[in-house]
């Protein structure tokens, strides 16, 4: 069985369940929303696991799960929670609650796609880069400071620099312009990374259970995703077709991250050379989905659906 972890009506969450349906797969859907109408234990002992989820009226045992994927929100700002004062029981509830899930999910032997360790690679930006360089991507030239002197010294040097982000914190890339010359001053009290920008198109590769979907985005945006802010018109995606080489590195860099289902983002210049930003451990898929075509939700629910297959094998193969 499968339990699918989330809000049922969040779009990828939401396909992903067509999906799951559409191949016949038994399936548990835990609304985070109406946690207060959950309770989950589990114990280990001699390196076996048990317990079980309550969900409303419904028990189930946790070893019936074969396979888990969890696409949840901060249950800090679930909007159950708005009104509770920081240390209200309803609140201490659902941390307690959503604790133990994720816990369990960190040691189950069900497929679970994702698991929080490997996804911590994407906290840090300059720590999962120098993972993604050991696998033969190239990465722009990079600089992490609070000192303004060294970004213009860097700037004077490439011409055209971009900044974002360090964290996992969504933050929209830009062009350091001279307008920004003197909100550097800010950085001081912010590290920031910046970066040579990289001409060349962008593609973002989706790999899950052994699959690759490469989208193709064009765009004048420096950051695609806010394409009609930065460039007045939204970007133009296309299903394309990676080499071989380029889908094995693709592949081998997921699983080297633990990662079962991964958004690579990937620039090709115009010299075929192949630089790579980061690997997002939650890609929200549905917008390279639904603009390209590629059926991304339906190799999640394939790959949700070989962990039952495993099982049973695993059973057969016991009697």
């Amino acid at each position: 069985m499968i339990l699918l972890c989330g809000i049922p009506s969040e779009t990828p969450l939401r396909m992903v369940t067509s999906r799951v349906e559409e191949v016949g797969a038994p399936y548990v859907m835990l609304n985070q929303r109406r946690f207060a109408e959950c309770e989950i234990w589990f114990e280990l002992n001699h390196g076996e696991i048990t317990g079980e989820l309550r969900i409303a009226d419904d028990v189930y045992k946790l070893r019936e799960f074969t396979a888990v994927y969890p696409r949840m929100m901060d249950d800090r700002f679930l909007p159950e929670l708005s009104d509770e004062p920081p240390d209200s029981p309803l609140r201490s509830y659902c941390r307690s609650f959503h604790d133990t899930l994720i816990r369990w999910m960190e040691i189950t032997p069900a497929l679970v796609v994702n698991r929080c360790a490997p996804m911590a690679s994407n906290s840090s930006k300059p720590y999962q880069a120098q993972l993604i360089r050991e696998h033969g991507f190239l990465i722009p030239e990079t600089l992490i400071t609070n000192d303004p002197e060294l970004v213009r010294d860097f700037r004077a040097k490439h011409g055209r620099i971009i900044y974002k982000s360090i964290s996992a914190v969504r933050s929209i890339v830009q062009v350091l312009g001279d307008e920004d010359d003197e909100r550097l001053e800010c950085i001081r009290w912010c590290p920031t990374q910046f970066q040579a920008f990289v001409d060349g198109t962008n593609l973002r590769v989706h790999t899950i259970g052994g699959e690759a979907f490469a989208t193709a985005v064009r765009s004048e945006a420096t950051d695609y995703r806010y394409a009609t802010s930065q460039a007045g018109e939204p970007a133009a995606l296309r299903e394309v077709v990676l080499s071989d080489e380029l889908k094995e590195q693709c592949l081998q860099l997921s699983k080297s991250l633990g990662l079962e289902f991964a958004g690579i983002d990937l620039k090709v210049t115009p010299d075929d050379e192949v630089y790579c930003f980061e690997v997002n451990p939650s890609p929200a898929f549905s917008y390279y989905e639904g603009n390209a075509g590629q059926p991304i939700s339906a190799g999640v629910a394939r790959h949700l659906a070989s962990g039952l297959a495993i099982c049973d094998r695993a059973v057969r193969s016991q009697n």
